[in-house]
């Protein structure tokens, strides 16, 4: 069988897949963790649509993946479900409302940037947003770390990338390799409770040379075929070239989804490339957090901030408007590439020992990932001035106490533990901590 499944599984009409797959982007707030269980439960507890068994082999394939793993396992079940079709139809809503979104609130933020209001907010979110990376890494830890093993594999993980500076591609290797060789037992432990779903109506998938060097093909030229027009003379040396060259990297090295990606973008985006201050950085990932769509959508802020103060021909905001463009598609463009192409190879292997291991193994690596990200996060949040140093092998970050900020620390504990402890929701500890912050800059 080829890429397209069935266009009516067991009377599901695509319609109605796409009424869906609307309502799943409506509702993905809170980052890949609450993305992937607002797809668990529309599409594994409510309709019964997917198996639990193939929800979970989905999922493990996209953490593979590089790039957002939400949006990849979106597009993997719409094409589970609908085929080809499904599968760029469900990708495609998935980020849709977050990049109308994101784009409007990066011009209200840069035309309103300099008023009291606009600043007390953002002066809130960030404390708040480093609470969010928190929570996300105590659920992904506490679904991914059940045996001694990955425990062992995630601490490794983080000491790679957070002191020794390693790149992550090696990290996953290392981890993917570490699972094949751990015994059947640990490496086979459940990471959730057995499935409850009915049987599946999907049916078995043969995978096709022909039809996957054709999907390939066509994904590959949707991609750089309209990047080809930077390359022009006119464009060449811009900043919109430089973006869709970064950005493009990014898409293919990058791996573990939105946290992993995301130490590495900021790190990139504030000291190499002065796209962005590290304060802004945080400032966007606020706003992804508070729109609907994948985290990793607040690289479109960075290629519009990037853009708006190097506009080159343009103006800021039209600058702007086309960094932000250029950085979504380039980011998301070869998430369809992986899945439909890769999707009906993983579902042909779907069973076999050795990739169940390697897959559980890089989730946990992704935990170590993660907790790079928040102490990254946590530095730059409530210290001013953070330095790096590096000792012998060693790369370290060496926070100006003198340059603490009681506050932020004070919030970011208070939304921790309103999260964490009382499990209040992510949308109305984030809207508190706004309100807290513009009132701290109002009477500061």
């Amino acid at each position: 069988m080829t890429g397209r499944l069935s266009a009516d599984i067991e009377g599901i009409p695509l319609r109605e897949g796409v009424s869906t797959w609307v309502r799943v982007a409506l509702m993905s707030f809170g980052g890949p963790a609450g993305q992937i269980a607002v797809m668990h439960k529309l599409l594994v507890e409510e309709r019964k649509w997917i198996p639990e068994e193939r929800f979970l082999h989905a999922m493990s394939y996209c953490m593979l993946l590089p790039g957002p793993e939400a949006q990849q396992l979106a597009t993997y079940l719409g094409w589970l479900l609908h085929g080809r079709m499904g599968g760029l139809v469900a990708g495609t809503l998935f980020i849709l409302p977050g990049f109308v979104s994101l784009l409007l609130l990066s011009v209200i933020y840069v035309e309103f940037q300099g008023t009291g209001i606009v600043e007390g907010i953002f002066y809130g979110l960030k404390p708040a947003v480093l609470a969010v990376v928190v929570a996300a890494l105590v659920t992904i830890g506490r679904r991914a770390l059940l045996t001694t093993g990955r425990r062992l594999i995630a601490a490794a993980a983080f000491v790679a990338i957070f002191f020794l500076d390693i790149p992550f591609p090696l990290i996953i290797l290392a981890a993917a390799l570490a699972g094949l060789a751990m015994p059947r037992a640990e490496g086979r432990a459940e990471v959730s409770a057995p499935s409850t779903s009915a049987p599946s109506a999907i049916p078995s998938v043969v995978p096709s040379l022909a039809g996957s060097a054709t999907t390939a093909v066509f994904w590959l030229a949707v991609w750089f075929v309209p990047l080809s027009v930077l390359v022009l003379p006119a464009f060449d040396g811009t900043v919109l070239a430089a973006e869709a060259a970064f950005f493009s990297k990014t898409a293919v090295v990058t791996f573990g989804g939105a946290y992993a990606v995301l130490s590495y973008v900021a790190q990139q985006a504030v000291q190499v490339h002065h796209w962005l201050l590290p304060g802004e950085m945080l400032d966007g990932l606020g706003m992804a957090e508070t729109t609907p769509g994948p985290l990793i959508q607040v690289v479109q802020f960075v290629g519009f901030m990037g853009a708006y103060r190097n506009p080159g021909a343009f103006s800021p905001l039209m600058a702007g408007t086309l960094g932000s463009i250029v950085t979504a598609w380039v980011t998301f463009v070869p998430c369809f590439l992986f899945v439909l192409v890769g999707a009906p190879y993983a579902e042909y292997l779907r069973g076999r020992p050795g990739l169940r291991s390697a897959m559980e193994a890089i989730t946990a690596a992704v935990v170590g990932v993660i907790l790079n990200l928040a102490l990254w996060f946590s530095l730059h949040t409530v210290f001013g001035e953070v330095e790096d140093r590096a000792i012998g092998p060693l790369q370290l970050l060496v926070p100006h106490w003198s340059t603490l900020d009681q506050l932020s620390l004070a919030l970011a504990i208070g939304a921790s533990i309103a999260m964490l402890r009382f499990k209040v929701g992510m949308l109305p500890t984030l809207a508190v901590a706004a309100v807290l912050g513009m009132v701290a800059v109002s009477f500061g």
